[in-house]
């Protein structure tokens, strides 16, 4: 993921013009956010949009999804991400954060919280060091759990300092993959980094592509698989799917396999579709594995 201004973005999607394209609703915690709420979570969320039709269709979105939406506007143009997929599945992501960039903290009065259990924040916007921490300080005195997704590890390296120390002093669950824990940790072996997190927070996962998650909560530890079957199309949205997954499972009080099954089965839906925009019949095939989970009627 790089970050960059309106003018270059616009520059290379003039170079991909005659290129398949799709659009959807986005954003690293919308999608795990949007994904809850088709699990059955009651979720809402917190952003800033312009004064344009984008912010317009991403409010109206967000409500349509039953997802109570907090939007401020801003006189900026709304933030868009270019993802540009290659081939094999993967992506590389090209963000213009707009008017995301002027949520400011003096905005997020302690009554936004209200009515919630957990607040979850993606690393993306981490740079805002002054908003991250209110929102978090706020939440927590609100008596929030936190939960971070570490998001790139470009972004752990920028913000290192403050991450390690917002980790210590408030999050509750961190959500990383390899590149980002070993980014967080500076060990190289992903399970030590999953060791060494873990005395700073209170449930940690880490990804580890291929071979699923290393998922941690005290003395309990366990590695999950991934779905095999899976047809990796476009891994757009793959993290915040497993995010979604497993915190929709935490939310309906699923054990730590669960959570991570569900996680698992979330991310190898979106992998099989362009985008993370997926038709109702693999909702309901999720909203099934949920059930059956939440029953512990499944092998994986």
């Amino acid at each position: 993921m790089s970050l960059v201004d309106s003018n270059l973005q616009q520059q290379i999607s003039q170079r991909v013009t005659d290129l398949p394209t799709t659009m959807s609703l986005g954003g690293s915690a919308a999608n795990t956010i949007r994904a809850m709420a088709h699990l059955g979570s009651s979720v809402g969320f917190i952003g800033k949009v312009g004064r344009d039709a984008t912010g317009d269709f991403y409010e109206k979105a967000l409500a349509d999804l039953a997802i109570q939406p907090v939007i401020f506007r801003s006189g900026e143009s709304s933030g868009r991400c270019l993802s540009l997929v290659s081939p094999d599945g993967e992506r590389t992501m090209v963000t213009y954060l707009g008017a995301a960039l002027e949520l400011v903290a003096e905005e997020l009065q302690p009554s936004v919280f209200d009515g919630y259990d957990c607040l979850y924040i993606e690393g993306y916007l981490v740079q805002n060091h002054t908003l991250i921490e209110s929102a978090i300080r706020t939440a927590k005195q609100q008596g929030l759990k936190v939960a971070i997704d570490l998001a790139s590890f470009n972004i752990v390296e920028e913000n290192l300092e403050f991450l390690r120390r917002i980790t210590t002093e408030y999050v509750d669950i961190l959500f990383a993959n390899e590149e980002e824990a070993r980014a967080f940790t500076g060990l190289d072996d992903p399970e030590a980094s999953l060791n060494l997190i873990a005395e700073s927070c209170e449930l940690v996962v880490v990804k580890i592509g291929k071979r699923g998650a290393l998922v941690r909560r005290g003395e309990e530890s366990l590695q999950v698989g991934i779905l095999e079957s899976a047809v990796r199309v476009d891994t757009t949205g793959a993290g915040d799917f497993y995010a979604a997954g497993f915190m929709h499972g935490l939310c309906n009080g699923m054990d730590l396999r669960g959570c991570a099954t569900l996680g698992s089965i979330a991310a190898g839906y979106v992998i099989q579709t362009v985008g993370t925009t997926l038709p109702e019949e693999h909702w309901n095939q999720m909203r099934g594995w949920a059930e059956r989970i939440a029953k512990q009627d499944f092998l994986l």
